[in-house]
Formats: C-alpha cells, structure tokens, sequence
C-alpha cells in the first residue's frame, strides 16, 4: 500500500485559491498573519495539509489509527509469547523464502521458514520447549535466513533486532536475542518540558578522558552530576542508535531499534536515562531518519536481497555525499518501521523528544547538496521539495506530541524552510525548535578571517537575530560539526597551541590567552542572550576544550587520542579552565533564575561599530557587551525601557571567571529619564575592554 504525497499543483495567486486554502488549514490565517509573504504559497501548504490528514485517514481506516500503526516493534522481530513460544515476523516482499537460524537450531538455515503473507510480509511460530521454556534463550545468536529470486543465501539482522554486537576482531555485528529476567524498571517520572532549553549535547563514547570507549555507566556516575551542576535542563544524546562504524559519530546508522552495545546493554542506557530524570533534566535522542548505512551483513540495505525494500530502487536511493541509503517515504512499511521507530525510543528508553538529524536532506530531492539557499521563498516550494518525506516529518511529530505532550523536537536544517517549527494545524511541520546553524559559523569566520578591531558589531547581530518570528531556535556558539577534524573547538581557534603551556594560574596571562578566556566567554554569552529561544554546548566546550574530535580509524592508526573529553582539566585549580566552566555554570544558573530564553526576543539598543559596544535589553535585564581588545568606556550611556536602580549581576570580568576585576560589584546605577537610543530612560556605566556584563533591575519584581 503506497502513502504517496505529490507536490502541490502550483495555483494561481487569486482570491479564490487563498479562501480555498484558509478553508482547508485551520489555523492557515494564523501564519499568513505572521508572514504574509507566505501569501503567494498558501496553495502548497494546503496541499501538504490535506495530504498529511489524508494519510492519517488512511492509516486510521487500514490500521486503527497511528497509536496501533506505530506499534510494529510489538508484533515485528521476534516476540516471547504467554506459552513461552516465540513470534517471529519480518517485512521482506522482495525475498523467495524467509527462515530463523541461530544458536538455537543449531545454524541450521533452512529447519524453521516462516510462513508468507499478504503485502510482503513473512511469520514464524516457534513453540517453547517440552519443558515449557523458551526455544530462544536470552543471550543467543541469530539470523535472518534469506532466499532470494536469483537464487542466494543471505545471512540478515532483523531490521527490528533490540540488541546487536560485535566480538573479537569480527567485522561485523551479530545480532543477539534480548530478553533478560530481569529488565530495568523506571523509577523516575518524566520530567516537565522546560520553560528555557539549556541543552549539553553528548557523546557517550568520547566522555572520559582516558582513551577508549566510556561505558553508559561511566557517562550516569561522573558525567551526568557535571550536567547538573552546570545548571543545563536538557541532553541530547548522540550516537545511541547502532552504528556499525564508530568513526561515523553515530550518523551510519545500522541497527535502528538497537542502541549502542559499544557503550553497555540497554537497561544500562534505560538507567541512565532514569538517573537524568531523578536529576530534573530530559533526554533527547539525536535520530537519524535521513539515511542508513550501506552495510548488507549487518543493516538494513538489501534486506530481502533487493535494492529497494526500506529505500528507493536506482539512484534516488543513494546519497552521493554520504554514500548511504535514502528512506522510500512514501511506502506504508517504511512509515511503519520509522514511526514505530520513534515510539520505541519514547516508550522502551524514556526518552523525552528528538533532535532530527539531516532534514535538509529530507525536505527536497536534491538534498541541499550545491544549494545555496537565498532565502527566496520559491526555493522551499514546488518540485525540489520531497514532499513524501515533509508528510513523514508531520506525522513523526504529530505521534511524538500525541503521545507525549510535554516532547520536544528540534530540526537540524540549514535551508531555512518557513514553517518547519509552526504547528500542523498551520499547515507547519510541527517542530518545536531548529537549530540556528549560521551562528556558529559566523563565530568561526570571524575569528579565521578578520582582526577583533574589524570586527562588524551589526553583521553580529544580525546573524544572532535573523530568525523567524515565532519559530523558536536553539542558538550555539559550536556544536559537536565545529569540533569535527580538519576543524577545531573555539578555544583552540582562539588561544591554540599555548593552550599547552600557557593555561596555569602559576604563570602570568599572555596576550593569546587573556584574548581566548575573555573572547570565549563574551561569545557565549552573546550567543546565549540573544540568539535564540534554547541553547546549546557540545560537551567539553563549556570550559574551553582544547584541539578538535576526531575518532579511532585507519587514517590516524585507530588512535583514541582525541576522542575523549579531558574533563580532568577543569577540576584541576591550577589551570585556567576552571574559569570558564565556572562562567558557563552561572550563565546558565542566572537564565534559570530570569529567563531571558522564554522571553520575548531581545530590543536592541546599540550595535556601535566605531566603540565596538552591543547592548541589549531581554526578561528585563541589560546586556552589554564591549568587544574592542583596548578600549574601555567611563561614563558610557545605555538605554533602558524602565527607570530603577540597577546591579550587576554577571560580569565576565570578575575573578572566578578568570578576568581583570575592574569592577565593583557593589555599584549601584541609577537610571535618568534621558532618551537614549530610542529607550526613555538611560543609565551611565563603566564598561572595560573586553568585557559582557548582565545589569538587572533591582527595582523591578523577580
């Protein structure tokens, strides 16, 4: 059964189409109120609509609905049955015969075929032993037996496979029945959804400074309590779905309902999961829908001996870039598979929401390979838009909020597609955030490309504030992609090779590191206070990670030398580190406290590029941030919307944060009812070389 979606005829802008498109989509009026340059496009948003509700019809008439629809992982794979039998049943419509064999029969391929059924699917009843127990145990190995037209014996994991694993030097992974006595209970509730998004992004692997791969275990003992006391709400757990390839970073994914058994089992994921929620803080699962990895023996790609099956037939099913596989959205068991897919990692491992990896590539044909992406809106409509995957994406979000209210979806997209985080009902694809990926970027150019004095005081702000009115973005100053080989963490852009000889306190501050430590700061906070409605740190960069990541592989003789995370750095009180991962806990601290994240987007008072002085008003505080590497301002007026007396109340300048002190901390700034910058009211203060300071208006209530 297909679950085609087609592009939108494109209509003519008349009357007539709008009012036919208001009609369709509920709250259609809402977003064109917001945007009325969407206008011109209404027509394509019907359609997607419509689309969209017709697929959930379709699959409400022909499965009971989506909640019965995305439960395949109960009836799919191999399931322990009230007698103590087993159920096994697979999806392979391109294979001439389907057994089970393992160690259970002895590798015997062909003594236990299933049966076949309509659409393409195959089922297999083992019954339990005469002793009643089961004929699978718990721990043992098995394989998919397939036959295909041409005549060959393939040896497969089940696409439904909850545990693989690879022993010894084995090249590839065995798939092995999980089915412990004893499984993990929860004993935490899900935490509620936070009013501010603080994210840490996570690598398991890499969290442990010695060189090999950190255990889920290690990451719930000693990574975890970091977490919280950094005052982040949110982690965003990358590389947990099976991949074969470790130097992937997660993103050739292999095993999709198996999480990483190179980290431990899954009920040690499931505690540390658990352990997160004791702490107040929610999990994200990075989940890669965008493609898979081209590995037969041990993923998903020619399952049934055929290149189609989960993905499209020919070139349309390969990624010329990634050399993977690319999902055939538009078949009812590939919707099965990724929907269920989705609950799994909800209901199985309580995980609170997703950050959805590649969805350029998704949204259209051509994968946003070569594409500049103008902004011109006739780019993210018409026929280089997939519109079989955006209707995937509304659904996916549609199962995760329905079940979950309280989830959260973040889009990584670098096109800027409109209405990607508005709601379903507004003919969106209903995502909560997207990542503000052209902020990192424009950290890096600048400080690659040009001298602080030439810094363009306007060009940064209008990269921190050119979003979307009403799409909410997680700003980063760097992710996990900035840290990636050939490129490096901002710490090392900054202070770079003195980093190793020039970061004890013992030692005066050279003019590199005194840059680095307060630019690293100033770039946080900047990022933190006015780019976007969440933010996010990649793991280690809190407190100035050195060098860059780069993963165990024959290129640089399977070292593990810097994929690791030194976190012993910080805890040492004679090196420098400390001071930014004590800047980077009382940011985040002081936002939990005043919530600048949650609230409206910040007025912009100054961007000066002559005194290189941004300032800033968002919740009611002042930022004020001066960028020139030698001027410092006595007396500098600063605009603010409301009268009162005003205190610091962050100040990278301040002695834990590693700076000059040349503040006092007991000021008090009383403001006049002199017009400033188009604010009513203005205040008079010192503002040193170098330096981000939060003011707050102590007359105001908290």
């Amino acid at each position: 059964m297909a679950a085609s979606a087609t592009p939108a005829a494109r209509a003519p802008d008349s009357e007539a189409a709008l009012a036919a498109a208001l009609a369709d989509v509920p709250e259609l009026a809402r977003l064109l109120e917001v945007d009325p340059h969407l206008k011109p496009f209404a027509v394509d948003f019907q359609g997607r609509y419509k689309h969209f509700c017709q697929l959930l019809s379709n699959i409400g008439e022909s499965e009971g609905g989506i909640d019965k629809f995305s439960r395949g992982y109960e009836s799919f794979g191999i399931h322990r049955c009230a007698d103590g039998g087993l159920y096994c049943k697979e999806w392979a419509p391109g294979a001439e015969g389907v057994f089970l064999t393992g160690d259970f029969n002895g590798w015997n391929p062909f003594s236990h075929p299933y049966k076949k059924l309509d659409f393409g699917k195959w089922e297999l009843y083992i019954p339990p032993k005469q002793d009643k127990s089961v004929p699978v145990p718990h721990g043992s190995k098995l394989k998919v037996v397939i036959t295909s037209k041409s005549g060959e014996i393939l040896y497969r994991i089940s696409p439904w496979a909850k545990y693989v694993a690879r022993e010894g030097d084995n090249v590839n992974y065995d798939w092995i029945h999980w089915d412990p006595e004893h499984s993990y209970k929860f004993k935490h509730s899900r935490p509620k959804k936070p009013r501010s998004l603080r994210i840490y992004e996570s690598h398991v692997g890499i969290s442990s400074h010695e060189g090999k791969v950190a255990s889920y275990k290690h990451f719930t003992c000693n990574v975890l309590p970091r977490i919280k006391d950094l005052g982040y709400n949110c982690i965003q757990l990358m590389a947990i779905m099976e991949h074969a390839y470790y130097a992937s970073f997660g993103y050739q994914i292999t095993s999709f309902f198996a999480a990483s058994s190179r980290y431990g089992t899954p009920e040690e994921l499931k505690e540390l999961v658990d352990t997160a929620h004791s702490m107040g803080i929610i999990v994200l699962l990075d989940v890669v829908h965008s493609h898979a990895s081209k590995n037969s023996e041990d993923g998903l790609n020619m399952f049934d001996g055929t290149d189609s099956c989960y993905f499209h037939s020919g070139p349309r099913g390969t990624h010329d870039l990634w050399d993977s596989r690319l999902f055939a959205y538009s078949s009812w068991e590939v919707l099965r598979f990724l929907l269920s897919n989705i609950r799994w990692w909800l209901e199985e491992y309580g995980f609170d929401g997703f950050r959805f990896d590649g969805v350029t590539s998704m949204l259209y044909h051509h994968h946003g390979i070569g594409q500049s992406f103008s902004g011109d809106y006739n780019e993210y409509f018409g026929l280089q838009v997939d519109e079989d995957a955006l209707i995937y994406l509304m659904l996916a979000n549609h199962l995760v909020h329905m079940l979950y209210p309280d989830s959260v979806t973040i889009a990584e997209d670098v096109s800027g597609m409109p209405a990607l985080c508005s709601p379903i009902s507004q003919g969106g694809v209903g995502f909560d955030y997207r990542l503000a990926m052209a902020i990192p970027d424009k950290w890096i150019q600048l400080l690659k490309e040009f001298k602080d004095e030439d810094w363009n005081m306007g060009n940064i702000v209008y990269t921190l504030t050119n979003r979307r009115h009403l799409e909410k973005c997680i700003a980063y100053a760097e992710s996990h992609d900035q840290a990636l080989v050939g490129d490096k963490t901002l710490a090392f852009w900054l202070m770079d090779a003195e980093m190793y000889t020039n970061m004890s306190v013992l030692t005066a501050f050279t003019p590199v590191i005194d840059r680095g430590i307060q630019l690293h700061k100033m770039i946080r906070l900047i990022t933190h206070g006015l780019g976007g409605e969440g933010y996010l740190n990649f793991m280690g960069n809190e407190f100035g990670h050195p060098e860059w990541l780069d993963f165990p592989r024959k290129g640089n003789n399977e070292s593990y030398h810097y994929a690791r995370r030194q976190f012993h750095l910080t805890d040492d009180d004679l090196l420098r580190y400390k001071f930014l991962n004590n800047f980077d806990r009382d940011m985040n601290r002081l936002e939990e406290r005043c919530g600048w994240l949650s609230a409206a987007q910040a007025y912009v008072s100054e961007k000066h590029e002559g005194n290189k002085v941004i300032t800033f008003e968002r919740a009611g505080l002042v930022f004020i941030f001066n960028f020139h590497p030698s001027k410092s301002y006595t007396d500098y007026r600063v605009g603010a919307a409301l009268p009162g007396k005003f205190k610091i109340v962050l100040d990278s300048d301040a002695a834990e944060y590693g700076g000059h002190q040349r503040l006092d901390h007991n000021t008090e700034f009383f403001s006049e009812a002199f017009e400033h910058n188009g604010r009513p009211h203005s205040l008079l203060v010192y503002i040193p070389s170098r330096v981000a300071l939060i003011l707050q208006n102590v007359d105001l209530p908290n």
